[in-house]
């Protein structure tokens, strides 16, 4: 007796999705069924290329329709990344903006933020890279880019300089090797409003926006601007650090910005002789203040001589050495943040831009 399609669908049914906690089928995944005989094709259509359970749902997926009795079963794996609604002053063709911040600097945050935005593109996404620290711009030197300067549209619009499939909107490619931003707060502003709605970025799955040290200007430029999907927060292992991430976190609440994750950078080293860890700025805090806010924790980032060398280098390590321990940390991290992304996007109201009134 020939295989139905109502067979296949049901026996699909039993396959859930482990962050969106539904079925498959009810969540509309199940692309191009094909029955020929007791051959069954068919795509599933993930939330994001990223998906760190991908494997284990295309595993489920051919299981559930072998039981049904199919003798051969082909799933072919897609994604298209959801996107919630962004208010009316979303970029347009911009699907999900993420604010990778620090309550302090040094913890190691443009690092994580390059790394995340390559990982991302290696899974085959599309993305951005906003370097909104106005005063310190280290993009143009981690991608290799210092001399590149972005096009220009009729004079309106400016086009992002693009390096290993990432466009890149950073003020180091307006001024000099060397020059100092001397602005007051509303110049700084104005460079992060130009950058986000003055620049082409067509079809962009994640527009990661990395941003300077603190809680200021900056920051409630953003998120006045444009809804943002939500903020992920760099924290090193101290307490010092913890804090000040603790306020960095309160702050995207206060203005309505969902907590992605805590990332917790520097958290180990391995030494390269004797291949023992090391915990030189202690362990675990990241962890716990995740634990304690009730927010999501992403991962540990170790202290490691090639991610320096290879942002020195302006190769990031994900592409200097992909094969790494390192590169594959930051894949993980990768397909965690895109896994939240996708939940976020699901159970969450749309974002709406913030109004701060000051009296």
């Amino acid at each position: 007796m020939a295989l139905t399609q109502d067979q296949i669908l049901a026996a699909l049914k039993s396959v859930q999705d482990p962050d969106l906690h539904q079925d498959i089928v009810t969540l509309n995944m199940v692309k191009d069924l094909k029955i020929t005989g007791n051959s069954v094709s068919f795509s599933i259509d993930l939330t994001t290329p990223a998906c760190p359970m991908k494997d284990k749902i295309q595993r489920e997926a051919e299981l559930a329709v072998k039981k049904a009795g199919a003798d051969e079963v082909t799933v072919t794996m897609t994604a298209t990344v959801t996107s919630k609604g962004l208010g009316n002053q979303s970029i347009p063709g911009v699907k999900n903006i993420i604010a990778v911040a620090s309550g302090k600097g040094g913890v190691g945050k443009s690092t994580v933020a390059v790394n995340l935005a390559v990982a991302l593109s290696q899974t085959g996404a599309k993305v951005g890279l906003i370097d909104a620290d106005i005063y310190g711009p280290s993009i143009p030197i981690m991608f290799d880019v210092k001399d590149e300067k972005p096009g220009v549209i009729d004079g309106k619009q400016l086009v992002p300089v693009e390096k290993y499939g990432i466009k890149l909107m950073s003020i180091g490619f307006m001024i000099e090797p060397g020059q100092a931003v001397i602005w007051r707060g509303p110049m700084a502003s104005s460079a992060l409003k130009q950058f986000i709605g003055d620049t082409a970025w067509g079809e962009l799955d994640y527009l990661i926006v990395d941003m300077p040290p603190g809680t200021g200007d900056i920051q409630l430029t953003l998120v006045q601007t444009i809804p943002v999907t939500g903020s992920v927060i760099v924290t090193t292992p101290q307490d010092v650090a913890l804090s000040d991430a603790i306020k960095g976190i309160a702050m995207f609440k206060n203005v309505n910005v969902p907590c992605l994750g805590v990332i917790e950078n520097m958290a180990y080293f391995i030494c390269s002789h004797c291949g023992e860890r090391e915990e030189i700025f202690s362990n675990g805090g990241g962890s716990r203040t995740a634990g304690v806010l009730d927010v999501p924790f992403l991962g540990e980032v170790p202290i490691e001589t090639k991610i320096r060398k290879s942002g020195d280098a302006g190769v990031p390590v994900c592409l200097s050495d992909p094969e790494s321990e390192t590169a594959q940390v930051f894949l993980n991290l990768a397909g965690k943040l895109a896994q939240q992304v996708a939940i976020r996007n699901a159970g969450t109201a749309e974002t709406q831009p913030v109004e701060i009134l000051f009296k």
